[in-house]
């Protein structure tokens, strides 16, 4: 009985070095937590201080009216969003990786920022275009769509219910594309409030 214990015991330790020579298990819960409140807090900012809701298609930046001239004031909004986000992940994946006695930055994570980069380069060039001809409609189906793809690919190399946050994000990404006029909604719930019950089960599964 003992011995079938012991051997139990192996596989179980030698599954954990298996899996965590092939995935990066680094990434911390409270990272997802925080990227939900940065997104929802700059959301309700664009919303009722900006006053950005591109509901409808226009077609140039002369028919987009009001939506154009706050445009600039959110794209730094979503900069500086997307630099908190970067970096509160960085951080607190860092302590989390030291926790486990391991490197933040190796050959996994850089083949799973790889797989992530080619959709988040093409989204960030389309969403550029967009905003050039004035589509802004599209901004936030397209975001969506991207990003989930770029979570889709990197669930390979992490944990899979990763997977399960990207087709998330492009199911919300479909609707908002079909229903323009809830694109800011749509934007709200997959980069706010899906991260945020991403990032609390991430927390409570793996991380208590």
């Amino acid at each position: 009985m003992d011995e079938e214990q012991d051997y139990i015991r192996d596989i179980a330790q030698i599954r954990s070095i298996m899996e965590r020579s092939s995935k990066f298990l680094s990434l911390a819960g409270w990272a997802g937590i925080m990227a939900g409140v940065y997104a929802l807090t700059g959301a309700y900012i664009a919303y009722s201080v900006f006053g950005f809701n591109p509901d409808e298609l226009v077609y140039s930046t002369t028919e987009a009216g009001n939506l154009s001239s706050s445009l600039p004031k959110v794209i730094f909004l979503a900069i500086g969003i997307l630099v908190l986000a970067i970096g509160t992940a960085i951080l607190l994946s860092s302590r989390k990786a030291n926790k486990r006695g391991e490197r933040l930055w190796n050959a996994l994570v850089k083949r799973l920022l790889i797989q992530m980069a080619v959709p988040l380069v093409v989204g960030g060039l389309l969403l550029l275009i967009l905003i050039a001809n004035g589509l802004l409609g599209w901004m936030a189906p397209f975001s969506l769509l991207f990003y989930g793809l770029a979570l889709y690919n990197a669930s390979q190399f992490t944990y899979e219910e990763l997977r399960s946050l990207g087709l998330i994000q492009m199911v919300l990404g479909l609707f908002s594309a079909y229903f323009v006029e809830y694109g800011l909604v749509c934007w709200a719930l997959g980069f706010g409030l899906a991260h945020i019950l991403y990032g609390i089960y991430m927390h409570y599964r793996y991380e208590r």
